[in-house]
């Protein structure tokens, strides 16, 4: 009755476009009505999620992340790594894949990552006769580094859900955005010979080399403060948030001079806005999953698995195909705050590592991030480039495909996460 109850009201509102945070909030308060245990569980609940240091750090990488992304840090990092590689044939669209994953290791967003080195790189792109929705879909696909490569906004979430370890999911993080670089610029190598992609006109000089690194020095420095701070133990992910927050300030402001003092009220306004959005649902869904637990569904779900004799490879498997489809429907920290509570206590019970499962739930849900409907990288690839959706969904399959292989592997074979722990 209450599991009906439960899932039933969430399914409805979902279906009726209520936003996920609200949905969980309702049909928690349905099931406390229900169970006569007072509605003031609710508010407690939902005040114990948010009441940890971990959560302080995404609303910091988010700030961090609107700070780089205004102060010109990500159009520093596209022209560095355009003029490394791009006098090669297709060199553009591997400077595009470098540039986002080394955004990725500041912004910790998917959609911040696109737009931020898209917005640089595309126009160039399209000035030398690159197919638009080929580049235009790499670069949706490309963007979805900024969950993967640390700092994360949803690895600290999950983090905060299950209590391991923050550093070694980032660095399982780093392993696997590796990983999906190399397949993206194998298949940047294989079209761009296919389709003959051009290469860049100007020719660059050991000058022009060193004038463009230097200018990307201090946004090169930054990843090295978040992740050195965080692997030393100097720093908490917290703390290193912090210090990131400062530094593109200082930079953003004092060195490169692009954003104001008055500018950088709008850009703490708009972190506001976002970073409620995702607190918003962090507290809702602690609610919903602690009357999960409450109400003893959870416990059924589990014994149910087990007698089900599942192998963990097979659980992974499926619960990989599960996030894939809930992806294209749900946010990525929606899906994550929705669906691990319920899913860690049956992977725990099968012995599988905690990190492994939290890498297959970060590539699980990049993934709906570029697959319609509710496709936030596809939306922000488009208002960048322009073309349709549908378009750009097209010239994205290849690259999503790589990025797929990469997730049954990493499920697959949970050496690739936990080799350098």
């Amino acid at each position: 009755m209450i599991a009906l109850a439960l899932f039933g009201s969430l399914a409805v509102f979902l279906i009726l476009g209520v936003p996920i945070a609200i949905s969980l909030g309702v049909s928690t308060i349905i099931c406390l009505y229900l169970l006569d245990v007072p509605l003031a569980v609710l508010a407690q609940r939902i005040f114990t999620a948010l009441d940890t240091s971990a959560i302080m750090a995404i609303p910091l990488f988010i700030l961090a992340g609107n700070l780089m992304t205004a102060g010109g840090i990500s159009r520093r990092l596209a022209l560095c790594m355009n003029i490394l590689v791009g006098r090669l044939r297709g060199g553009m669209c591997y400077a595009m894949v470098l540039a986002c994953a080394f955004f990725a290791a500041l912004s910790g967003s998917s959609p911040a990552t696109v737009i931020a080195i898209g917005s640089t790189l595309y126009p160039e792109l399209v000035r030398l006769n690159y197919p638009k929705e080929r580049c235009a879909g790499l670069l949706a696909v490309a963007g979805a580094l900024g969950p993967i490569i640390p700092p994360s906004i949803f690895m600290v979430v999950y983090a905060t859900i299950t209590n391991c370890s923050i550093g070694n999911l980032f660095t399982a993080g780093l392993v696997s955005g590796f990983m999906i670089v190399v397949v993206l610029v194998v298949l940047c190598i294989i079209y761009s010979k296919k389709e003959q992609w051009p290469k860049a006109e100007k020719k660059v000089g050991f000058v022009d080399i060193l004038k463009a690194c230097y200018q990307a020095i201090p946004a090169l420095v930054l990843p090295l403060i978040v992740l050195g701070g965080i692997y030393s133990g100097f720093l908490t992910p917290t703390e290193s948030a912090s210090a990131a927050t400062v530094y593109a300030f200082v930079i953003s402001v004092f060195l490169y001079r692009e954003i104001s003092l008055n500018d950088v009220l709008d850009i703490i306004l708009k972190s506001t806005k976002n970073s409620a959005m995702v607190l918003f649902i962090i507290g809702t869904s602690a609610a919903f999953s602690w009357l999960f637990t409450f109400a003893g569904l959870s416990k059924q779900i589990v014994d149910v698995i087990v007698r089900l004799d599942m192998s963990p490879m097979l659980f992974c498997i499926l619960v990989a195909v599960g996030i894939l489809i809930f992806g294209t429907f749900m946010e990525g920290i929606a899906i994550c705050v929705l669906l691990v509570p319920v899913l860690w206590p049956i992977a725990s019970r099968l012995g599988i590592n905690v990190i492994h499962f939290g890498l297959i739930f970060s590539l699980g849900t990049v993934i709906g991030n570029m697959t319609p409907p509710v496709a936030i990288n596809l939306f922000a690839a488009s208002s960048i480039t322009g073309l349709k959706m549908g378009d750009i969904a097209v010239g994205e399959l290849p690259f999503m495909l790589g990025f797929i292989f990469i997730l049954f592997l990493i499920a697959c074979v949970p050496w690739f996460t936990t080799f350098f722990l």
